[in-house]
């Protein structure tokens, strides 16, 4: 993918972010945040994302090769099953905050409330394209709802009317994705509102904008299109869990029609999961990143 971008150059810079352990300042932000985004793969082999929350401190660091997360999903969660056991995970911390973000990759088993995480890949990301946001917690514990916790949830094989304008009013979502051998990563994508767009209720497109050229997105997709979304409720705690497949498209027409993007990528749906209230984390309103490119 690097070649084919003729980024190969730039590529092998970036890929020393990667590392294995987590540094003491890399430590320190993990036990700040309120959220961690994880990607899994199910028995029937679909990926799927979410996300686990707690009051800053659920995520700690005994040592540089192990992540601790006091936390897990609810269990109409589509990854609640999966993380019951020991699984491959991809993890993404983000701080809306001051726009910093963190991926930790590894294998990870069930502790009693919660999961340790043997680190395989810690990869340090650049802030743009992530928008500005503050949070608060709904309860004054800010903790995170019980699993097994009664919601209203909505499962389908694709989009409903409401679901497609929840896509084109967003403005980040998170994907999680792996190689042939299961290894998994999670990932950000951010832009302007209508940065994703709706093509049908079961085919979504939206710009890969100019990164840090590592690829290991599209490169996993590239080996093995399986791929899962989440799209969080930022102002109502809700998750839209999307599963399907995906694919990079090259076209240079297609691609020319999208400010700002180097090249498109499209997602079929098979799956959705939407949870309402499924947390009670809140964001305030948006300060848009200023790398945003606009949407035409």
């Amino acid at each position: 993918m690097q070649d084919r971008a003729d980024l190969t150059r730039q590529a092998s810079f970036a890929l020393g972010g990667i590392g294995e352990s987590i540094p003491p300042v890399a430590a320190a932000f993990l036990t700040e945040q309120p959220m961690i985004i994880v990607g899994g793969t199910d028995a029937a082999g679909r990926i799927w994302s979410s996300q686990l929350v707690g009051d800053p401190g659920f995520l700690r660091v005994p040592d540089p090769r192990t992540l601790l997360v006091d936390a897990l999903p609810l269990a109409e969660d589509p990854l609640a099953e999966v993380l019951a056991g020991p699984a491959t995970v991809g993890m993404i911390a983000i701080e809306p905050t001051s726009r910093r973000r963190m991926r930790i990759n590894g294998r990870s088993t069930p502790t009693t409330g919660g999961l340790r995480v043997d680190l395989d890949q810690v990869i340090s990301n650049c802030p743009k394209y992530i928008q500005k946001r503050e949070f608060r917690f709904l309860s004054d514990s800010g903790s995170a709802p019980a699993p097994g916790g009664t919601r209203h949830v909505t499962r389908g094989t694709a989009l409903t009317p409401a679901q497609q304008r929840t896509l084109r009013a967003t403005d980040t979502f998170f994907v999680a994705s792996s190689d042939e051998s299961g290894n998994t990563d999670a990932s950000h994508r951010g832009g302007n509102p209508g940065f994703v767009q709706v093509l049908s209720p079961s085919v979504l497109r939206w710009p890969d904008y100019l990164g840090n050229a590592m690829f290991l997105t599209l490169g996993n997709l590239e080996l093995h299109p399986a791929a899962g979304l989440l799209v969080p409720g930022w102002d109502t705690g809700s998750t839209l869990h999307l599963t399907g497949a995906a694919r990079t498209l090259w076209d240079a027409d297609e691609t020319a029609r999208v400010p700002g993007a180097q090249r498109l990528v499209e997602f079929t749906v098979t799956g959705v999961v939407e949870i309402a209230d499924a947390v009670p984390l809140r964001w305030s309103a948006p300060n848009y990143s200023r790398f945003n490119p606009p949407v035409s």
